[in-house]
């Protein structure tokens, strides 16, 4: 038997994931005196990684507030720019998101990434363990509990999903820092060092390498650094302009 009704309005940034809640964005679901609101939310369809304020009738409420029958629900997306305090910002990233992988990295962001997919529970566990915020495309994973920290990328296209994390959650860039194929910190490093893993026509093309600490893979501007540049100037003119 149902219980009583409450009435869920959700923000039109979160109607993807209540079809049921289209076109008003507003929903009707039945009470039980025991869930959270919290809970009723992702019932719904919607990560609490995504959710920011909660109003019950006007006033805020936390999302362990348990709602009863005939209450109004606002649920508000979470603000940009978003803060995640206790550590230091760093991500990671389910085996879906490869190239944002790679040009988070590129601008220096400490981003963690396996090409093989660990599964939700283990990577729920290293979010937690190294305090990492998880980002995904996975609504499952995102609403597992034992996260640090998470959020939902929306696009499926690279360069929408790099603004995305940028606009969201503004990390410090320090471009051409890091290893884009492991995430270690680069190093100057000379011809002679790197000499191993040039060919010919690039150990006569160029003079200015850096090599990765921790896999020892080198760097220079070879043919597609104009591209990169390309991706580097944008996202640190998009971070002055904040957004």
């Amino acid at each position: 038997m149902n219980g009583p009704e409450i009435r869920v309005e959700f923000a039109p940034q979160l109607h993807l994931f209540v079809p049921r809640a289209r076109p008003t964005g507003a929903a009707r679901t039945a009470t039980d005196g025991v869930s959270t609101l919290g809970h009723v939310v992702e019932s719904l369809g919607v990560p609490l990684t995504e959710v920011g304020t909660l109003l019950v009738d006007g006033r805020e409420v936390p999302p362990g507030h348990v709602p009863t029958g005939g209450e109004s629900v606002s649920v508000r997306p979470v603000e940009h720019p978003q803060r995640v305090p206790g550590a230091p910002l760093r991500f990671l990233l389910d085996v879906h998101l490869g190239t944002l992988a790679r040009r988070l990295r590129l601008l220096g962001v400490d981003t963690a990434y396996e090409s093989t997919d660990l599964g939700d529970p283990a990577l729920a566990a290293l979010s937690a363990a190294e305090k990492r915020v998880m980002l995904s495309r996975d609504r499952g994973l995102l609403r597992r509990r034992e996260l640090w920290a998470g959020a939902y990328v929306y696009s499926t296209r690279p360069g929408d999903q790099l603004q995305e994390v940028l606009d969201r959650f503004r990390p410090e860039l320090r471009p051409w820092t890091r290893c884009t194929a492991c995430n270690g910190l680069l190093q100057e490093a000379t011809k002679e060092e790197v000499a191993d893993q040039l060919k010919g026509g690039t150990e006569r093309s160029y003079d200015v390498f850096a090599q990765c600490r921790a896999c020892g893979r080198a760097y220079w501007k070879g043919a597609h650094h104009e591209q990169l540049e390309a991706i580097v100037e944008a996202a640190v003119r998009r971070g002055t302009q904040g957004g």
